[in-house]
């Protein structure tokens, strides 16, 4: 029981640093100028990103080409802009980071 117990914390701390540590990154690489993780501010908020594509198989390649290519339309007349500060495994795992907010 308490080996169980420990592994549960030990993941849990682990999960929690990962999602801070995504957090970080998007405010490192200027995404939080433009969005939110529950709230819309320029673009979308992250969770309403997530519930949109929540499901997709593509998703994961598909907004990961819109964070380093830029895109519109998606969410109305605002265009994103290319993000050129990012890398393509730092917009995946900011992708995927996204898309695990419920």
């Amino acid at each position: 029981m308490k080996r169980s117990l420990l592994v549960c914390l030990a993941v849990s701390a682990l999960t929690s640093g990962v999602a801070m540590a995504n957090a970080d990154l998007a405010k490192a690489k200027n995404c939080m100028a433009c969005h939110a993780v529950g709230n819309k501010v320029v673009g979308p908020a992250y969770k309403d990103v997530a519930a949109k594509y929540a499901g997709q198989k593509d998703a994961e390649d598909k907004l990961t080409q819109k964070v380093l290519k830029g895109g519109s339309g998606a969410w109305g007349a605002v265009p994103m802009p290319a993000n050129a500060q990012v890398s393509e495994a730092e917009a995946r795992t900011l992708v995927k980071w996204i898309l695990s907010l419920k």
